[in-house]
């Protein structure tokens, strides 16, 4: 039986391995279909794809995840087999990242309000990307003590609804399945069931061009 993950992050987004060391570890995993579906970027694309050619074994599928709104949370939609070279697609994750790092700011200054402060410089040195976003300042709540886990960094202060939450600039999920549809990539609704009203909301974006789940 093929082992198969489609939906991996890099360090070029939120994940803690490069995209080389994400292929060499998904070959030692065994898997034979891998998807590089970093956050609202393609940057770590290029370096693992080139890895992925000395192993003839793995099917490496080229992908990103938008994050998406939705009323009452938000939406990651998917994109597989995208041509990651589509303007209007990097358009869209350059918005994504310079409100990630408006994002960032804010939300830091939220927990320095409630006796939290943390550098921004250093969240930035976490991430090691563009693509900041809210694991990386967990990781830097965890680091001063503020906290003992990542979850409870979420749970407690910067999840949706919390007193540091900030949301980004506004997507909605019709809007990122039409981007990734015109950059010949197929769209998939990622963890549905963390959604509020998931049928209702399969159901719509079904008209706009979702294909899976």
């Amino acid at each position: 039986m093929p082992r198969v993950d489609l939906h991996v992050h890099t360090n070029a987004s939120d994940g803690r391995f490069s995209p080389a060391e994400v292929v060499t570890r998904a070959i030692e995993a065994g898997v034979s279909v891998l998807a590089i579906t970093d956050h609202d970027t393609v940057s770590g694309l290029e370096a693992g794809l080139a890895a992925a050619t000395s192993f003839p074994s793995l099917k490496l599928i080229p992908g990103v995840e938008i994050n998406t709104d939705v009323p009452g949370g938000e939406a990651h939609v998917l994109g597989y087999f995208i041509d990651r070279t589509c303007p209007e697609l990097l358009s869209l994750l350059s918005e994504l990242r310079v409100s990630r790092h408006e994002r960032g700011r804010m939300m830091i200054a939220r927990l320095a309000a409630l006796g939290m402060p943390l550098s921004w410089e250093r969240v930035q040195e976490i991430a090691n990307t563009d693509a900041v976003g809210r694991p990386h300042i967990a990781r830097a709540m965890l680091e001063k003590g503020y906290v003992v886990s990542l979850r409870e960094a979420f749970d407690r202060f910067i999840a949706f609804g919390k007193a540091a939450y900030v949301g980004r600039t506004k997507v909605s999920p019709a809007l990122a399945i039409e981007v990734i549809s015109r950059a010949n990539g197929l769209p998939v609704l990622a963890h549905p069931f963390t959604l509020p009203e998931p049928e209702k909301l399969i159901a719509a974006l079904k008209e706009h061009g979702l294909v899976g789940l």
